[in-house]
């Protein structure tokens, strides 16, 4: 009788901890990407960044990480590369949509990717997926009934917020120059603005 009792409570232990198990790895990256959003309006690079509003890396940041100025979040120092250099910030399309600007990227490689709160990647605006010319973007929300303008391409979002980061490869220290002026030059307005 008190094995069974001992086998009945370790397999209803068992079975909690599995559970609970399965729960953090479903929950795990919809909280993370939660607390890097947080992180992007709260802190940003070197201070906090609007909602509707994409700031990059700065350029001291990328090209030392190890001794940041004192003007530095952690968010800026915490998992860099030196590769690529960074963009981030979060779309609230409740008021309407917001359109993506790129540059011309010539050879280089870089990435735009769009995330909905539920940890989904929904979008890239990147070389192998919308080309390396110059272009216009409108980043929409499920309840906008309107029309792309002419020459713009449309991305539709599954949600009214959206979680943007974007990506430039910095091919050398030499090169970091020419990264930067053109990742600078990544941004969104309002599409009432662009029209």
């Amino acid at each position: 009788m008190m094995t069974h009792m001992r086998y009945e409570n370790l397999l209803i232990f068992c079975s909690v901890v599995v559970a609970v198990w399965f729960l953090f790895i479903y929950f795990w990256p919809n909280i993370f990407l939660n607390v890097y959003k947080r992180a992007i309006l709260n802190k940003g690079f070197e201070g906090p960044i609007p909602i509707n509003t994409l700031a990059t890396e700065p350029e001291a940041i990328f090209a030392d990480p190890l001794h940041p100025p004192a003007s530095a979040t952690k968010l800026a120092t915490t998992g860099v590369n030196h590769d690529t250099l960074l963009t981030a910030g979060v779309l609230d399309l409740r008021n309407g949509p917001q359109v993506l600007h790129v540059p011309e990227m010539a050879d280089r490689y870089y990435s735009v990717q769009f995330t909905a709160p539920n940890n989904t990647i929904f979008a890239y605006v990147r070389k192998r997926a919308t080309g390396m010319h110059a272009g216009d973007y409108v980043i929409t929300g499920p309840g906008w009934k309107g029309q792309a303008p002419s020459g713009m391409k449309q991305i539709s979002s599954p949600a009214n917020s959206v979680f943007v980061i974007g990506r430039t490869l910095v091919h050398s220290d030499s090169d970091l120059p020419t990264a930067y002026a053109l990742t600078k030059q990544i941004y969104v307005v309002p599409l009432t603005i662009r029209r």
